[in-house]
């Protein structure tokens, strides 16, 4: 189902040379759509492709299908519903707002990143239910809120602590270097592997012995990301030497 939406999302760009999109897509659908993508992109200048979220390190994207005038800046259907949480005592997470969102009938699809914060939260929607939030959208669990709508130029980034690491590995496969970059075990990394739990460069990854790159990007589901950001000499006992950054 969600390949044909996506095909049919290219038809649609195709036949009325205007933009359009699909609705925000995790990192496993994105992999499935961008195979498809570059399939039906092929050999082709009118319509290009791409995946954007609101900002540059966005894990849910959705795919903007546009026709050679057009620029993913211009024509994205997304904008920021800004949560202020209004109760001082308790700081709200990830799930009270993704959970209260969800409650109101909302599908996971018209919903992109939620940045939280100490004081709210910037939450990333589809335009067009922008107004239906403003009105109904008034708490999160019992924690009361005051909403308004800006413009995604206004998106707040909260920063994010990033812990370096340098390390040697046997190879540069990617159960070696998953980890590494999130301090498991071989077993555990290889695991979550098979479980489809890592993407590589936005690309689910189930091989436990495909090969990483300096300045690929790591994301384990569950733990975060990380990027390999430098592959140095072997040692003396023929190990890599490599450093990672992973974002906490």
């Amino acid at each position: 189902m969600l390949l044909a939406a996506v095909e049919d999302k290219f038809r649609q760009c195709g036949q009325s040379y205007m933009v359009t999109n699909t609705g925000f897509l995790d990192l496993r659908q994105r992999g499935l759509a961008e195979t498809l993508c570059r399939q039906m992109t092929k050999g082709q200048q009118e319509i290009s492709y791409c995946f954007f979220g609101g900002y540059e390190e966005a894990e849910r994207t959705v795919c903007l299908f546009l026709p050679d005038y057009a620029s993913p800046k211009d024509s994205h259907p997304l904008t920021v519903i800004r949560a202020e949480n209004l109760s001082k005592g308790k700081t709200l997470t990830h799930r009270d707002y993704l959970g209260s969102l969800t409650a109101l009938g909302i599908r996971r699809e018209m919903i992109g990143d939620i940045l939280t914060g100490d004081e709210g939260a910037d939450i990333l929607v589809m335009e067009e239910i922008a107004q239906f939030l403003l009105l109904n959208y008034g708490k999160a669990g019992r924690v009361p809120l005051k909403l308004m709508q800006v413009p995604l130029e206004g998106l707040q980034i909260p920063e994010m602590r990033v812990k370096k690491q340098k390390d040697t590995v046997a190879s540069l496969r990617l159960d070696n270097v998953i980890a590494s970059a999130f301090s498991l075990s071989r077993a555990k990394a290889a695991e979550a592997i098979r479980m489809g739990l890592v993407f590589l460069n936005s690309m689910q990854v189930e091989k436990i012995d495909a090969q990483v790159k300096e300045g690929d990007k790591l994301v384990l589901r569950g733990k975060g990301k990380a990027y390999l950001r430098q592959v140095g000499q072997r040692t003396r006992k023929d190990r890599i030497f490599i450093v990672t950054e992973r974002y906490l």
